[in-house]
């Protein structure tokens, strides 16, 4: 399996919050793994979740911003499948994260952190994650139309998909 991962707004680091929050992984991957746990459809709920919001705006948690006007990329009707649990496990990192620092680590990355505790809880590989990632502050429903994989999606609509947003991020 491989994965694009699109840096918005700045360079990405290892160490990112060494100085600020160094125990930034170690806090995301206890409130996982409590998550994991209690609800067995923590794994795909995450990985899905962190998939759509990296796919459109780049990772940025735009996926997770609320819209009092239902507006937001969370409110699209392709994004109205997306478990809760995914949300929730964002929710809780992040709650676990700010208690000891707060403001300081964005949800983007909490995310990102989440998603590679969820693959490795499950028996897959580890991997470093890159972090330095900024919120987004745009989270647009009429963005994800026609810009998100569907379901009943062939080989090629697939590959158009892609291949559109692969040039998109090149360019």
């Amino acid at each position: 399996m491989s994965m694009v991962l699109i840096n918005v707004g700045g360079q990405l680091v290892e160490n990112f919050y060494s100085s600020t929050c160094p125990h930034v992984e170690a806090m995301v991957k206890q409130a996982v793994s409590i998550k994991f746990i209690k609800t067995n459809t923590t794994l795909p709920a995450t990985l899905r979740l962190f998939f759509h919001d990296c796919f459109i705006e780049g990772c940025d948690a735009s996926i997770i911003i609320q819209s009092t006007t239902n507006e937001a990329e969370k409110d699209s009707p392709v994004n109205l499948s997306l478990a809760g649990d995914g949300f929730d496990t964002v929710i809780k990192a992040k709650e676990a994260v700010e208690a000891v620092c707060p403001g300081i680590v964005s949800c983007a990355d909490i995310l990102a952190i989440a998603a590679r505790d969820v693959v490795v809880l499950a028996g897959g590989p580890s991997f470093t994650v890159e972090l330095g990632r900024r919120d987004g502050l745009i989270s647009n429903k009429y963005r994800v139309q026609d810009n998100i994989p569907e379901p009943d999606f062939n080989l090629t609509q697939l590959t158009t998909l892609f291949s559109r947003k692969i040039s998109a991020n090149l360019t």
